[in-house]
């Protein structure tokens, strides 16, 4: 089941939630939902350290080499993975959220209030509905960088939970203790983002995201002018959009340290964004780059149910359920 990053997300999670559904059938995740994919996430900061410091002796084993990773950042799962490799010892001086024009996370970092900002109508017209951009009724503002375009994200309360276990349960000697007093602080402001739409942290919490995160902003503008620029380097590399964001964003910050700014999907499979920034270059030719696993696949059948969320959750169950026992039949 492929769902859009919002609303249809939360959706998802009630699915994982229902006790009639998990009483007959086994749930899995293959978004940031599921933890395993943040665990695996881990790696590519560790891979990307070793890569830097390959080239220069001594600093893997010093550990005196100060790295700055830049995200692409909408759910903030693979960001997260970062925040857990620097509590794992990497070197890591600052992890950059890179967001396309759905701001929360830079909003957050510069006022210390998490609060959902929907657009509606032409302000939240955008994006290309050929690389997956859709309509979204609670206001997500559609974008080049479809994959991005969240009202909220869902793994940042995993962050504030250790946030707030390092600061509110600093003073409790019990473990338990402490991540029981981090749960009870999540949950109360998960509770004022669903009755009022946002919340605000103390300051001695914003500080403590602020220590290891920095955030930065990049438009629809912007990422289009990123892809066109890194496609004139001399390397001539063609970015898909949401790298071109992290892209952005690291040029923009970049303070000294050895900066890495994360590359999240392939070209192709956002090619109309591409194609527009790229459409006029001397040379460029989107085949070129096309996989050859896409050769052709515009040409196949498409084999697609939608599922709207104001069905519910009953019809959602009822419609999973009614699949997996068609395919016990079949086998």
């Amino acid at each position: 089941m492929a769902v859009s990053n919002h609303p249809s997300q939360g959706l998802v999670k009630d699915f994982f939630n229902d006790p009639l559904i998990n009483s007959t059938q086994r749930l899995a995740a293959v978004n940031s939902i599921n933890f395993a994919r943040i665990l695996a996430q881990i790696t590519y900061y560790f891979s990307s350290y070793l890569s830097i410091a390959a080239g220069r002796p001594g600093t893997s084993d010093s550990g005196s080499e100060q790295i700055r990773f830049v995200v692409p950042t909408g759910n903030f799962g693979d960001i997260l993975a970062g925040y857990f490799a620097k509590r794992m010892g990497l070197p890591v001086s600052k992890l950059v959220i890179a967001c396309n024009e759905n701001d929360i996370l830079h909003r957050f970092m510069q006022t210390g209030t998490y609060e959902k900002n929907p657009v509606r109508g032409a302000a939240a017209a955008g994006g290309l509905v050929q690389d997956g951009a859709m309509a979204h009724p609670e206001g997500v503002k559609e974008t080049l960088s479809p994959s991005m375009d969240i009202l909220v994200s869902s793994n940042f309360e995993r962050l504030l939970w250790f946030v707030a276990r390092d600061i509110y349960g600093s003073n409790v000697n019990d473990v338990q203790g402490a991540k029981e007093i981090a749960g009870r602080k999540v949950k109360e402001w998960q509770t004022q983002l669903k009755a009022n739409g946002g919340f605000s942290v103390e300051e001695e919490v914003l500080d403590a995201v602020r220590a290891d995160f920095a955030a930065e902003r990049v438009s629809d503008a912007e990422t289009i002018a990123t892809i066109r620029e890194v496609y004139r380097w001399p390397e001539g590399y063609i970015l898909d959009p949401h790298s071109a964001i992290a892209v952005a964003a690291a040029l923009r910050s970049v303070d000294g340290d050895s900066q890495v700014a994360l590359a999240t999907a392939h070209p192709a499979k956002f090619a109309k964004a591409v194609e527009t920034a790229l459409v006029a270059e001397k040379g460029f030719q989107f085949r070129d780059i096309l996989p050859t696993q896409f050769v052709g696949l515009e040409e196949r059948p498409r084999r697609v149910r939608n599922v709207r969320r104001s069905d519910g959750l009953e019809n959602l169950r009822d419609l999973i359920v009614g699949d997996v026992d068609q395919e016990k039949a079949k086998a």
